[in-house]
């Protein structure tokens, strides 16, 4: 059976959950889907195996946003001498005050919705070789 690398997308929209995952299995990825950042937490805490060599994360969703589960994400890595996860925000606002607050946050790198595939491609490659 093959192994392909997994990429965790925490996305609230289900139509945007279904492209992005779309876009990964085209691109050779396996996508674990959450919908808040809260589920995300959860499914990293009990995860097992070798964890996903990135995060897709939305910004702007209920329960917990993806700025709150970022920290808490950088939290954990330096309480559990964990390794650096890099956190690639998706956001529907690409402007500069916007990504002050995805790197503030801790994110690594944000791709502006609605998503294209060599945005996609590029980012992966840069941040999950």
């Amino acid at each position: 059976m093959e192994k392909r690398p997994v990429v965790l997308v925490v996305e609230d929209h289900v139509v945007n959950r279904m492209v992005v995952k779309a876009m990964l299995d085209k691109l050779g990825w396996h996508p674990v889907m959450a919908e808040n950042g809260q589920q995300a937490l959860e499914l990293l805490a009990s995860w097992q195996g070798k964890p996903p060599a990135l995060v897709l994360m939305d910004c702007q969703m209920p329960v917990m946003d993806g700025f709150e589960a970022t920290r808490a994400i950088r939290a954990r890595e330096a309480e559990q001498g964990l390794p650096h996860m890099p956190v690639v925000a998706l956001t529907a606002n690409a402007f500069a005050e916007d990504s002050a607050q995805c790197f503030a946050a801790g994110m690594d790198d944000f791709l502006s919705k609605p998503l294209a595939l060599d945005a996609l491609q590029a980012c992966l490659k840069k941040h999950a070789p």
